[in-house]
């Protein structure tokens, strides 16, 4: 702005560490109306302030200026609204639909002994064991016992949380400049 006066309010970038004679850095202090009413008149307590004794400049700590209205399809932003977070934690509705696939393996296998011997004819029940509560006699085959094991495994399977819960850093990539504001000038005419 060398050479030119700024506008009252204007706000500009600066690559070094001060505000210009003039200016302010955009920072969100209070200034008092008293000794700053041609730049109250512009901001009024857009920013923050009480509006009686003082009002707040734009705070662009940490910030991306976006222009406040409603693009096509997004919300609606009020000027000097602030929006937006340093980080987040995403919530589960937020997180892809996927699935998680498990494989379970089940050795299945077995033997059937008897105390019988093959193709005994008759036999008794080992140990006292019963029939109908009778003490009794089996008679078994005298052909060798085909055995056919059937079954269906069901399992309930859970898979160990995975991720820490912690939020992710949300911001863009970015190079940090300073933002200040003019608070002498010209009166910026309306058009």
């Amino acid at each position: 702005m060398a050479g030119l006066e700024p506008f009252v309010a204007q706000i500009a970038i600066f690559p070094f560490n001060f505000p210009p004679e003039g200016w302010a850095f955009c920072n969100g202090q209070l200034l008092p109306i008293s000794q700053n009413t041609a730049l109250f008149s512009l901001l009024g307590t857009t920013y923050g302030g009480n509006g009686e004794s003082n009002f707040a400049l734009p705070d662009f700590q940490g910030r991306v200026p976006i222009h406040p209205g409603q693009g096509a399809g997004l919300s609606l932003r009020d000027l000097g609204e602030a929006g937006g977070q340093d980080s987040v934690s995403l919530m589960e509705s937020e997180i892809p639909a996927h699935t998680h696939s498990v494989t379970l393996r089940v050795p299945v296998g077995g033997t059937a002994n008897t105390d019988s011997p093959l193709n005994a004819f008759p036999a008794t029940f080992a140990d006292g064991a019963q029939v109908d509560g009778k003490p009794g006699i089996f008679y078994a085959s005298t052909t060798d016992p085909n055995l056919t094991q059937m079954g269906t495994v069901t399992a309930d399977i859970s898979t160990f949380p995975n991720g820490g819960s912690l939020p992710h850093n949300n911001l863009q990539p970015t190079l940090f400049l300073n933002f200040c504001i003019a608070l002498q000038g010209v009166f910026p005419p309306r058009s």
